[in-house]
């Protein structure tokens, strides 16, 4: 499927560059060209949020009365792309990507007056609450149970994994109300108003990247007003599949994907091989890369023919097929980055990554992304449903025989 760049898109595209181009800051910018996963440096990512909501910009995929756009598919395609052109930081997912299309979906009208007009200004930001120590891709076996008290559960146990709860002021999460029957029932989906009621503590995990991404959360007789349900006691388990169509959907990641492959070639066009001449001419590498730009160009087809209204949109196997291919691939783009900036990039420079730092860096911008990168991307198979876990959904959807 291509797009039709006519006159109204091209205009839209001048448009779209002329405000990225200007309004991001220097701080902004510089968190992009240092981000090494999914989660940028939080503080420039929220003020980058709060940019883009002023100009109405900030979630181009929610409907225009929930504060969205209303641009064409075609238009956000535009702006994904001019969007990463620029190196610019991707905005945090959780709230505008997870919980915000799920409370549009399945929240209260209370719900969505209250929680999503702070997710658009950055005032807020939502930790996800899933995962346990014995509870990760078997996630309907958690154990963190939360007990009616009046108008209140009283929540004990704890969760892992749980990205960014150190920085977040909110939290979705799904606890055990119910013990009886299978596994998947007795789940009740919960909003926390805040991430600090007594009893509540948070640990930082460092990353193998070297980063606190992921955290731990423990829960001692942690009392939160039952307000926050979404769905009915017990039936979380519907809820948070609803959520996962929103988290695995197919969205425009192959933009992202085609700006480090440029990035790689403008590097190899400078590179020496010890054979002499540069590494962009050497036949193993034009192999290797343009294996990968076929693939990439594989997962863009998928995306197109998705946000066009193709019938393959509704395909259910579709979500884990493009998060299979996503995942893959960055693995694949961070391991040629990881290659290409040889010593330079073996090492862990985490001061000089720090935005604002006075630290520069022992090599070029590519070096000193390349191993965190590298090491942080090995997750991308993990999250969001294990990649295994995905192929098993496909063959589910496939006709028996």
């Amino acid at each position: 499927m291509d797009i039709d760049f006519g006159p109204e898109l091209l205009a839209f595209r001048e448009e779209v560059a002329a405000f990225l181009d200007t309004a991001p800051t220097e701080a902004i910018r510089e968190a992009g060209r240092k981000t090494t996963s999914a989660f940028p440096s939080f503080e420039e990512a929220q003020a980058w949020l709060a940019i883009l909501n002023k100009k109405g910009w900030a979630a181009p995929a929610w409907p225009k009365e929930y504060g969205g756009t209303g641009w064409s598919v075609e238009q956000r395609y535009v702006f994904e792309e001019e969007y990463r052109k620029r190196d610019l930081p991707p905005l945090l997912p959780n709230s505008l990507k997870m919980v915000g299309p799920l409370l549009i979906d399945l929240g209260t009208e209370e719900q969505k007056a209250k929680y999503l007009p702070s997710i658009l200004s950055g005032e807020d930001y939502w930790t996800q609450g899933y995962s346990e120590p014995n509870s990760g891709s078997d996630l309907a076996s958690l154990s963190c149970r939360a007990e009616a008290d009046g108008d209140d559960y009283i929540i004990n146990g704890s969760k892992i994994w749980t990205t960014l709860a150190h920085k977040s002021n909110r939290m979705f999460m799904l606890v055990r109300t119910n013990s009886e029957g299978k596994k998947q029932q007795g789940i009740t989906f919960l909003l926390l108003e805040r991430t600090d009621y007594p009893g509540m503590e948070i640990r930082p995990i460092d990353g193998l990247d070297g980063f606190p991404e992921c955290c731990e959360v423990f829960f001692d007789n942690v009392r939160v007003p039952q307000s926050g349900r979404v769905g009915e006691e017990n039936d979380g388990w519907s809820v948070a599949k609803h959520l996962l169509t929103h988290e695995r959907g197919v969205s425009a990641s192959s933009p992202a994907l085609k700006r480090h492959v440029e990035r790689i070639r403008e590097v190899a066009a400078e590179e020496q091989t010890p054979f002499g001449g540069k590494l962009a001419d050497d036949a193993v590498f034009q192999r290797q890369l343009g294996e990968l730009e076929a693939d990439i160009a594989s997962l863009e087809h998928f995306e197109k023919l998705a946000i066009s209204g193709h019938e393959i949109s509704l395909d259910p196997a579709l979500p884990s097929i493009t998060k299979i291919m996503n995942s893959e691939l960055v693995q694949r783009v961070s391991e040629i980055m990881r290659q290409l900036s040889g010593l330079e990039g073996q090492s862990l420079e985490l001061e000089a990554l720090r935005v604002g730092t006075n630290v520069y860096a022992l090599g070029s911008d590519m070096d000193l992304i390349a191993m965190p990168f590298y090491l942080n991307s090995r997750a991308t198979t993990i999250y969001a449903g294990t990649n295994e876990i995905q192929r098993d959904l496909i063959a589910r959807t496939l006709p028996a025989g």
